[in-house]
């Protein structure tokens, strides 16, 4: 774009961004990115995206998180953030994208083989607009293509420049610790970093992941860290907000689900910890993410402008007692 209608970021983006090594690599993240699933190219289209976008640009968040499915239809999502990134400072950005999931038909198009990912990658680049992905994840494990496989297409997609680090995300810690032995034994890529679902709903990776991860040094950044929006000031009422992605996307049961019930109650006992620690339960839930050494960075979506500032404003108050500790896990205990 012409030099005079450039658009002008905030001079002190990264002034008061904290930002995390993942792992024992030299990549930094900022402890908040900014993902893609579900919002742009999905409910929300590219004049929000490129508000979104911008907004989190200039409170430091240089990491966007994508996927070849992400969007409605599969992809759109990149196209979308494709065209907004143009208007962006790429050596500033970290860029990630995954392939893993079903894209198109035929026995390459899903799963972890090396021609489904090399051709994914390929079709991203192309949507995004891009030479390279700074991080390329396997997106989900693949039962039906042999680990050393997946690990060595990784590692090709690397050394054709295509991307800068690779990761893997939704791995249970066994099979992670399969994949960095391969990685290991064959001399390919390292993992850098790995993308599990954690929330104060779900703890799972409590229990056999982040062993995994920090004994091989590699970071984490966790997505659905507010439970898919479950975690935010806007469910804690009677009737769902027509705006939310619950009356959006979600079907009735699920609508109903979020309202009553059970979780309705959790909700309302966190909410009031969070009130006493001066914050809504959203920048609750992600100070509690990254309470953990172990937690790089933080995924969050955003549909608002205003979603992004809340969020951020999480990075005030990133310490907990041990007595909101406990509280917290009496009301959602650590049990598998």
């Amino acid at each position: 774009m012409p030099e005079e209608d450039a658009q002008q970021f905030a001079e002190n983006r990264y002034d008061s961004m904290q930002y995390r090594r993942s792992g024992r690599s030299g990549l930094q993240l900022p402890a908040i990115s900014l993902g893609a699933w579900e919002t742009f190219g999905g409910y929300r289209g590219e004049e929000i995206a490129r508000a979104c976008l911008y907004r989190a640009f200039d409170l430091g968040i240089t990491h966007f998180d994508l996927a070849n499915n992400y969007g409605r239809p599969p992809g759109n999502a990149e196209k979308v953030v494709g065209k907004v990134l143009k208007d962006m400072p790429r050596d500033e950005l970290i860029i990630s994208s995954k392939a893993g999931y079903y894209m198109w038909p035929g026995p390459y198009g899903d799963g972890l083989s090396k021609k489904y990912l090399v051709a994914s990658l390929d079709q991203s680049l192309k949507r995004l607009g891009l030479e390279y992905v700074d991080i390329f994840y396997a997106h989900r494990p693949d039962p039906e293509t042999p680990l050393e496989e997946t690990m060595a297409a990784l590692d090709l997609i690397v050394r054709q420049g295509k991307a800068l680090y690779v990761g893997v995300s939704n791995f249970p810690g066994d099979h992670l610790e399969q994949a960095v032995q391969i990685t290991k034994q064959m001399g390919l890529a390292p993992i850098t970093i790995h993308q599990p679902r954690y929330n104060m709903l779900d703890r799972k990776p409590e229990h056999n992941l982040f062993d995994h991860t920090v004994r091989n040094g590699i970071g984490v950044i966790t997505y659905s860290p507010l439970a898919q929006g479950l975690l935010s000031d806007k469910y804690l009422g009677d009737k769902l907000p027509e705006d939310s992605r619950a009356a959006a996307w979600w079907g009735r049961k699920n609508n109903e689900e979020v309202v009553r019930g059970e979780v309705q109650d959790k909700l309302n006992r966190l909410n009031s910890i969070a009130r006493e620690r001066g914050q809504t339960l959203a920048q609750m839930a992600l100070a509690w993410n990254l309470r953990l050494p172990a937690v790089t960075s933080v995924l969050i979506g955003a549909s608002k402008v205003e979603q992004i500032d809340e969020n951020v404003a999480a990075l005030k108050n990133l310490d907990f007692s041990a007595e909101e500790l406990k509280a917290i896990d009496e009301i959602v205990p650590y049990t598998f």
